[in-house]
């Protein structure tokens, strides 16, 4: 089996992790791929990593650490892992109210009278497994329950689509389902298909509401929004805008101790908190924009 490695440090502030990134695509061996990714807890720090196929060059990232005012890097090795195959075997269906979220190797356990939802293993986010899925899709089921009908309904930052395919399959009319991930954005187009939805939910590659498709199909009587807190306060006027009254949102991708800026965020551009749920560390937030 063959080997890569991963070299992974911490540093403050955007520019600074940034700078780093760059200078890391310099190194000899080169790594495969690098990524740059804020750690959300509010510290300001920023994870920088690289991936390698050779063992990297130690001396040369601890300069790079010491050059940047990084941690020094923590340098591992990564057996070579089938993990589309190992996340088949380890996830198994998930049950949040009426809908049941599972993978094709689970077909036969899909029990009556549920909504399914089919959710291949591959490179988005959304599974159902995780809090803030579960969390949207829980409170999905609950709207439905009270007797909510939505009629024109986004998914911003779908990930697998999981949340806009619920929507479409309890309720008639198009769900717009839109990522900024390109990879995001086919695997949801796959899954579309895979439930029959194809017609139903119509995805597109988009940053928020940037692009025509989202902008005219609105204003909406509900939009999901699983993301982080970052965009979630970036696109709170944005999301108002395009929010019919009385219409509800779901937000997710919140850590709990988080929730309460978000909320306040949401509450200044006239989008009321009507119920909230933890599962874990996350924090799911259904709200309501009232005239």
């Amino acid at each position: 089996m063959s080997i890569t490695f991963t070299a992974l440090t911490t540093v403050m502030g955007k520019e600074g992790a940034d700078r780093l990134g760059d200078a890391m695509e310099r190194l000899i061996p080169e790594p495969t791929g690098i990524g740059v990714f804020e750690v959300e807890d509010g510290s300001g720090l920023w994870e920088v990593g690289g991936y390698f196929i050779e063992t990297p060059d130690e001396g040369g990232l601890a300069v790079l650490a010491a050059a940047f005012g990084a941690k020094p890097f923590v340098v591992s090795e990564v057996p070579e892992t089938d993990w589309v195959a190992h996340v088949k075997r380890e996830l198994a269906p998930v049950e949040a109210g009426r809908f049941f979220v599972y993978g094709s190797h689970d077909a036969d356990k899909v029990p009556e009278g549920c909504v399914p939802l089919l959710i291949e293993a591959a490179m988005a986010f959304g599974t159902g497994h995780h809090g803030t899925t579960l969390g949207c899709l829980r409170a999905l089921d609950r709207l439905a329950s009270e007797g909510f009908v939505g009629k024109a309904v986004a998914d911003i930052g779908c990930g697998t689509a999981v949340l806009a395919m619920g929507a479409a399959s309890i309720w008639t009319g198009e769900v717009l389902a839109s990522d900024i991930d390109e990879v995001a954005v086919d695997v949801a187009k796959v899954n579309v298909a895979a439930n029959n939805l194809t017609g139903r939910v119509k995805c597109v590659e988009a940053a928020g509401f940037d692009t025509p498709e989202l902008t005219t199909a609105g204003p909406y009587d509900l939009i999901f929004a699983n993301i982080l807190k970052g965009p979630l306060i970036m696109l709170a006027p944005d999301m108002a805008a395009n929010l019919q009254t009385d219409g509800y949102m779901i937000l997710s991708g919140i850590l709990n101790e988080q929730a309460d800026d978000i909320i306040a965020v949401y509450a200044q551009n006239g989008i009321n908190l009507m119920f909230r749920e933890e599962i874990s560390e996350w924090t799911s937030l259904t709200l309501r924009k009232q005239a």
